[in-house]
């Protein structure tokens, strides 16, 4: 069940500042106070009709999560579809930092006092423990340099059989969306068509919700077929851990489109970074078809997360992997 069972008692004041509305923000932006932002700023808009900017005032504002970002990012859409500039005023330090990790510094329009410049704090925030966990990111590291050990023992064979198999690169690279929405780049050996891509939007979607499943997909190679039945496919991820863009155990990348999609709550699954494996692998990947059924499997994975808690996914997908019918398609 997504966390928000609670209406939070914040009354998100507006004012009048040159006739332009300034809404004042609360000194946290997590998941309860911002499902009640989007609404108010929602009612605000449906009101607002001669005032072509809104202002909010982030003075009091020091923590921000994914679903804070969640809500600025359709707040933002909204005021542009209503073409309404949307201000940040006053911003503090830690709020820039996530702004600039999220890339939302270079999207909205921020606004300072006239004081000296402080420097943005850019350390992570505390979204989830998993984030500054120094154990988990060692075991992400370990791991990492064995899996690309492994990768390379098996780059010559899987690279002959997917260049054999079908004309194009070795590798596959799509943007993916990570820890608070950062995009990156992740890295497979390609199992589709070279112009997979540009046929998706003709390939039937049989999941339901914000993201894409399709058992029998066309654009899947003979090889590719295997490689993902294997997870062979996702060897390559490991340098994506290496980076610290991933992690070994986390919750599923989702891509830029899925994301647009996402209504304020289902951000939270963001608050940690996305991992190889996860709930969804060792709870048949490939038989969950409802958005809903992975977010309550990502926030399972938040809840229940420890460095055992990873071990023990970890094990068990490899466990998953020696059953000919667990793979993903």
């Amino acid at each position: 069940m997504l966390m928000t069972s609670q209406t939070p008692k914040v009354e998100f004041p507006i004012l009048a500042v040159a006739n332009h509305p300034m809404i004042l923000m609360p000194d946290k932006l997590t998941i309860l106070e911002a499902v009640a932002f989007k609404q108010k700023f929602q009612e605000l808009l449906a009101q607002t009709s001669s005032s072509n900017r809104v202002t909010l005032d982030f003075s009091q504002t020091q923590f921000m999560d994914s679903s804070g970002v969640g809500a600025l990012v359709h707040n933002l859409k909204s005021a542009q579809a209503q073409n309404i500039e949307l201000i940040l005023f006053n911003v503090q330090p830690p709020v820039i930092g996530v702004l600039s990790l999220t890339g939302l510094d270079t999207l909205m329009t921020i606004e300072t006092k006239s004081e000296p410049h402080q420097q943005a704090d850019l350390s992570p925030p505390s979204t989830h423990p998993s984030i500054r966990s120094r154990l988990k990111r060692g075991l992400d590291i370990i791991g990492a340099i064995v899996g690309l050990g492994i990768t390379g023992l098996l780059l010559i064979p899987i690279a002959f059989a997917i260049k054999r198999d079908s004309p194009g690169p070795i590798f596959f690279t799509q943007t993916r969306c990570g820890w608070m929405g950062k995009t990156f780049q992740i890295i497979k050996f390609r199992s589709m068509c070279i112009d997979a891509e540009a046929q998706k939007g003709q390939i039937p979607n049989q999941a339901k919700g914000a993201f894409f499943k399709n058992k029998n997909d066309p654009r899947v190679t003979t090889v590719g077929r295997f490689l993902r039945r294997t997870s062979l496919d996702e060897l390559p991820q490991f340098w994506n851990v290496l980076q610290g863009d991933m992690s070994l155990v986390g919750t599923r990348p989702p891509t830029p489109d899925e994301v647009e999609r996402y209504d304020v709550p289902q951000w939270q699954r963001l608050d940690v970074k996305p991992g190889m494996t996860g709930e969804w692998q060792v709870n048949g990947r490939s038989s969950v078809k409802n958005f809903e059924d992975v977010i309550q499997l990502d926030l399972r994975y938040q809840e229940n997360w420890s460095l055992m808690y990873d071990i023990q996914l970890i094990f068990k997908t490899v466990m998953i992997l020696f059953n000919k019918n667990s793979g993903a398609f």
